[in-house]
């Protein structure tokens, strides 16, 4: 099992990272609030990993932290109906502390606004993990939050943040015409200079 990798940078989006370590590219799967940590390209960098395999594909899931690695373990293998894609959606809108703060508090409302995530799923994160995410877990969420500001934000949006942007929503289960509402909003909002995650974050609210 391959549990954290670290090496060069090569490439980013909001949603993947190429890491080239010992002559070879990994492609990695990764959450918008790991690529909100990323450094430049081209930099070192090191992220806490979780190897899906299945018999026609395998995948490799990057997370700025360990905890954050083992949430995601968590979500995979211990609630019915939560695959990889599932999880990097929760993962990608809101940060650990929000979601665990949620299924503590069993605030189904936060965790159904989550892509790709209806009540009923909603309701099996609260039942299936309550009694897993500690004690400490019901400290006051931060609403509309997508994760942590700690750590180095990917700088300089580029003429194509907004078209990032629109492919992140979509692959985290947005229809196109619902992801366009939302980054024209959060485009109108934030103005032309915005980053690829900024306009994410924005979107989610």
């Amino acid at each position: 099992m391959i549990v954290s990798l670290e090496g060069r940078l090569v490439a980013a989006t909001p949603l993947m990272a190429v890491i080239e370590c010992h002559g070879l590219g990994y492609e990695v799967h990764i959450p918008v609030t790991t690529a909100e940590k990323l450094p430049r390209v081209g930099q070192t960098v090191k992220l806490h990993t979780y190897a899906a395999y299945r018999e026609d594909s395998q995948a490799l899931y990057g997370f700025w932290a360990a905890e954050d690695r083992d949430f995601f373990r968590l979500l995979v293998e211990k609630v019915s109906g939560v695959g990889p894609r599932v999880a990097l959606s929760i993962m990608s809108k809101l940060s650990l502390q929000s979601i665990r703060s949620a299924i503590a508090a069993g605030d189904v409302t936060l965790l159904a606004k989550c892509p790709g995530i209806g009540k009923k799923t909603a309701e099996r994160l609260v039942i299936e993990l309550r009694d897993k995410v500690g004690a400490g877990a019901a400290a006051p969420v931060a609403r509309g939050t997508s994760g942590s500001a700690d750590g180095p934000a990917n700088e300089g949006p580029g003429p194509a943040s907004y078209h990032d942007a629109m492919m992140a929503l979509i692959s985290l289960g947005y229809k196109p015409a619902d992801a366009g509402k939302a980054l024209r909003r959060a485009s109108e909002a934030l103005g032309t200079d915005a980053s690829t995650e900024e306009l994410i974050r924005k979107a989610f609210n």
